[in-house]
């Protein structure tokens, strides 16, 4: 239920009033919120009722899902306001996308080693509630508010694109198909997901490793290409990550890297991955160069 009181304040539920915009993206607006009994400030996504493709309450039922768990952040109400719904949810810092840019696109070794540690754990977890993430980018990973100390704990959001992958019903895993649209963003996404191949974990897997070599080149090869129309660049997009060979993508990089990547595309469409041994690598590579897992990233 959504009340306007006399002064014009706009309200979600009883307990959370709107402030201001603070950016927007596919799905409608951010904005930031309060919640007036306890003083928290929260975030506030906001999506049209006639959204022709409304995402926001399976989104809701996602986080449901996850809640709570650390680096997932908690949701706090979903109902309307006004003409739209709400999602109500705990208020999160900086995406890695920010920080990557305040740091001139340059982040150390460690940082990078520790942000894969975590994301292993990230979506290890996702997939165990039978989840497939499919948005892996860095906009979509945010660190804590320096305020609530959680500056080095790394966040996913945005389950719009989710689903699950494995049927609620027999329990299965969703068969493979081909001839699906293209969800994602293209930058990051598998090279199956552009060949029109049904996502499942692999592809999280493999995306997290196309956004490390992000992180350790400060661009893709595969960035930048000029086409006519929003197809041809995605054909072009995937026509490039088929043709370079993984060496050269991660030469001058750690091996770790290039074991990453060849192991995520090794994977099978139903295959679980080892996200131990994922893990493993990372804290091996930083071992080998006498960096204790402190979470100490380059922005705390």
């Amino acid at each position: 239920s959504q009340t306007i009181p006399q002064d014009g304040v706009l309200m979600v539920g009883p307990n959370f009033r709107v402030g201001k915009k603070v950016g927007s993206g596919n799905f409608g607006e951010l904005r930031l919120g309060k919640n007036l009994y306890t003083g928290e400030h929260v975030g506030i996504k906001m999506e049209a009722q006639k959204a022709k493709v409304p995402q926001l309450h399976l989104e809701y039922r996602f986080y449901k899902q996850l809640n709570p768990a650390e680096g997932v952040p908690l949701v706090y109400y979903f109902g309307p306001c006004g003409k739209h719904n709400a999602l109500v949810m705990e208020l999160l810092g900086p995406t890695l996308e920010d920080l990557f840019e305040k740091f001139d696109k340059k982040f150390s070794m460690k940082t990078i080693a520790m942000i894969a540690i975590q994301l292993m754990t990230r979506i290890e977890y996702v997939h165990s509630k039978h989840i497939v993430y499919r948005d892996i980018k860095p906009e979509n990973f945010l660190v804590g508010r320096w305020s609530n100390k959680k500056m080095n704990i790394i966040h996913i959001i945005d389950f719009g694109l989710s689903k699950l992958y494995i049927d609620p019903t027999t329990q299965e895993h969703i068969p493979y198909r081909e001839h699906k649209s293209l969800t994602g963003t293209a930058r990051y996404m598998s090279i199956n997901t552009h060949l029109g191949i049904e996502q499942s974990r692999r592809d999280d897997m493999e995306a997290i490793g196309h956004m490390l070599m992000y992180f350790l080149r400060g661009s893709l090869p595969w960035q930048g290409l000029k086409t006519e129309t929003l197809k041809e660049r995605y054909q072009k997009i995937g026509e490039t990550k088929r043709i370079t060979p993984i060496a050269s993508l991660c030469q001058g990089h750690p091996e770790e890297f290039k074991i990453y990547l060849e192991n995520a595309r090794g994977l099978g469409f139903a295959e679980k991955p080892n996200y131990e041994y994922f893990r493993n690598l990372f804290r091996g590579l930083m071992k080998k160069n006498g960096w204790d897992v402190d979470w100490e990233f380059d922005w705390i």
